[in-house]
């Protein structure tokens, strides 16, 4: 006799239905989806290191070619491939009427390895880095292609940096040199004198000479900034800064301004530096216009502002004896006065009293004594 199978065994040989199918396949589904989603540790993030410069650029000044460029906003630790250890200058002179086009590859080839900027100085640069080419300017027209190239530990060498060119030029003017007369600080303005120079870098004659620059420095810098202080190129061998403050102690520099390749204006290297310590030692003027009015028992003393802007007060003397010396009347004001009225009320009726008053400046700089004033009290 054939052994008969069980219903349920029937119904699991037997083959899925349409639906039982569609069953399966979203089971499948949902649990890849929920495998996809295991949460994981996070990964670090790519190092993204700056690998080149597309900005380099630089001017020449007397004898010498500044580069600059950005500094790399940040480096890779030592170990990365992507650390920079240095940034090696390439030069390549070349005669001014030489095609401008030019390959990486024919400049890797021509050019010249002039020096490098170590990693101690990528390290503490702040925004920008420069590199100082001195020139042995011989006269004969030429053009110097300049390039930058970023250097790993492995000595791994990055692209160059974008081309700079300049034709530099040999009758550029020497600096001037700073006199000191010892009376540069004025009540208003710091005067900056200077003797011309003679020649030019390369000792010819006639001097190529524009004008000049002038470059004022505190105490917080250290390096010349890009800006002069003059708006426009100074003619004569003096320079007046009206734009200062007492208190402060400056240098300055100046550089002479010629007339460069293309018409460019070229700057010297600077001239020596001369202190200044902006000392106020100027009084205000002596108080003028001073009128009195009287009313029993009180004197009201009325004047105007001194013109000085750095007045800080003023003090009123009396007496009532007008040929006792100066230096014997008596201070009415117990401190300076910030405003231009007094009333004096320590006074007796019938007698006459007289007053003069100084100005005080905010350097504790004291004015002449005003003219003398008088009134009796009714």
């Amino acid at each position: 006799m054939r052994e008969t199978l069980p219903s349920t065994s029937r119904i699991l040989l037997s083959p899925l239905t349409n639906s039982q199918k569609a069953l399966c396949i979203s089971l499948f589904f949902a649990f890849a989806i929920v495998g996809c989603g295991k949460r994981r540790p996070p990964l670090p993030p790519v190092e993204r290191v700056q690998q080149r410069t597309e900005l380099l650029s630089g001017v020449q000044r007397g004898n010498r070619v500044i580069l600059s460029w950005p500094a790399p906003l940040r480096n890779a630790p030592d170990e990365s491939v992507q650390s920079i250890r240095r940034i090696d200058v390439y030069r390549l002179a070349e005669k001014p009427t030489a095609l401008l086009p030019l390959t990486e590859e024919e400049f890797a080839v021509r050019s010249t390895l002039i020096g490098s900027v170590t990693y101690d100085q990528i390290k503490n640069a702040t925004d920008t880095l420069t590199y100082t080419d001195a020139l042995e300017l011989a006269g004969e027209p030429t053009r110097l292609r300049y390039a930058i190239r970023y250097v790993n530990a492995s000595e791994q060498r990055a692209a160059f940096s974008n081309f700079l060119l300049i034709e530099p030029s040999a009758r550029v003017a020497k600096p001037p040199t700073l006199v000191s007369t010892g009376k540069e600080v004025g009540e208003d303005a710091i005067a900056i004198n200077w003797q011309p120079p003679d020649s030019n870098i390369d000792d010819s004659t006639p001097l190529n000479l524009l004008g000049y620059n002038v470059y004022r420095l505190d105490e917080s810098q250290s390096d010349v900034s890009q800006n002069p202080i003059n708006n426009s190129l100074v003619s004569g061998n003096q320079y007046v800064d009206r734009n200062f403050r007492f208190g402060e102690n400056y240098r300055y520099v100046v550089r002479s301004v010629s007339l460069g390749t293309d018409g460019a204006q070229v700057e010297s290297l600077n001239s020596n530096s001369l202190p200044v310590s902006a000392r106020d030692t100027f009084a205000p003027s002596a108080p003028a216009s001073i009128t009195i009015a009287a009313a029993p028992g009180r004197l009201s003393i009325f004047f105007p502002a001194n013109p000085e802007p750095d007045v800080a007060g003023y003090e009123i003397y009396r007496s009532i004896d007008p040929d006792l010396p100066k230096e014997s009347w008596t201070k009415v004001t117990t401190a300076a006065l910030t405003k231009t009225t007094f009333l004096d009320e320590n006074v007796e009726s019938g007698k006459r009293y007289y007053y003069y008053i100084k100005a005080i400046d905010q350097a504790g700089n004291v004015s002449p004594p005003s003219e003398v004033v008088s009134e009796s009290v009714p």
